[in-house]
């Protein structure tokens, strides 16, 4: 829930004036409210995106949008990330390959303020087909008993400042096979907010194959689409799929686990990663 006064901001938070009506009486006071700021994402001096997010952990965004969006194969192709703020917003420079950067001048399409569509400036239906023979196929070999799921899931309310300061934040955490939650990451946007972990799992070099995602969100076409291209084996959502996530996990072999609460969950595609260890 939202904090009200004296409580410290955490990054991303900033406190406004506000009054708040309760037991049938109004007081004037404070809360805390999450910041929201245009965010450019550039590439050798070429503005891409501008997208929506929370102003924290801005380079594991940087990574991990580029590698989503395929603008670079291989995070070893930025060479230099340089966060820098203005009146206006922020805007990420990084410094690119020079092949990623023709090929990225060659593929560019508009999309500014991206939400959450996934397909904006898609021209053809043909491309679901594309992408998910590109995706084909996660052949990893990682089991997770279902008690590690809800391990994770659980310890994600503890890692979440942010959204229990405002109330208003989304947050994508990683797990080891023992649903041990190692990195967490918190945003306005769900997609940044997986951008922004799957970039800090790269950054510190970590092997995604040996443990799974979770979100505290629905799984989107995108939000699978996005855990399919990092390599997770395995996305848990707390929330539900789409009947178009389902399909795509389906076809990049990716476990997808919806409605991970109260110590339930659903599988969707790919169970047979799922098994207790004494069942």
């Amino acid at each position: 829930m939202n904090a009200g006064e004296g409580f410290f901001a955490p990054p991303g938070a900033c406190r406004l004036p506000a009054a708040r009506w309760a037991e049938g009486q109004l007081e004037s006071g404070s809360e805390l409210v999450a910041d929201e700021v245009p965010v450019a994402l550039v590439y050798n001096g070429i503005s891409h995106a501008v997208m929506l997010a929370s102003p924290q952990d801005l380079e594991d965004f940087a990574v991990g949008f580029s590698l989503a969006e395929r603008i670079v194969p291989d995070a070893r192709d930025i060479y230099d990330i340089e966060v820098e703020e203005s009146a206006h917003g922020i805007a990420i420079e990084m410094r690119i390959a020079a092949g990623a950067m023709l090929q990225l001048k060659e593929t560019r399409r508009a999309r500014l303020g991206k939400t959450g569509c996934g397909l904006c400036g898609i021209e053809s239906l043909a491309w679901f087909d594309d992408e998910a023979l590109a995706l084909r196929m996660n052949a990893s070999a990682a089991r997770f008993d279902p008690d590690a799921l809800h391990r994770a899931m659980a310890a994600m309310a503890a890692r979440q400042d942010l959204h229990h300061a405002t109330g208003a934040v989304h947050a994508a955490g990683w797990a080891n096979a023992d649903g041990e939650l190692l990195r967490v990451r918190e945003d306005i946007g769900r997609h940044n907010a997986l951008d922004k972990l799957v970039g800090a799992l790269v950054r510190g070099n970590v092997d995604v194959t040996n443990g799974f995602a979770v979100v505290t969100s629905r799984a989107s076409f995108e939000m699978v689409q996005k855990a399919a291209r990092a390599g997770f084996p395995l996305l848990a959502a707390i929330s539900a799929p789409t009947a178009l996530a389902v399909q795509l996990a389906q076809n990049a072999g990716l476990t997808l686990a919806g409605f991970v609460r109260g110590g339930r969950h659903v599988l969707y595609s790919h169970p047979e990663r799922l098994a207790p260890e004494h069942g």
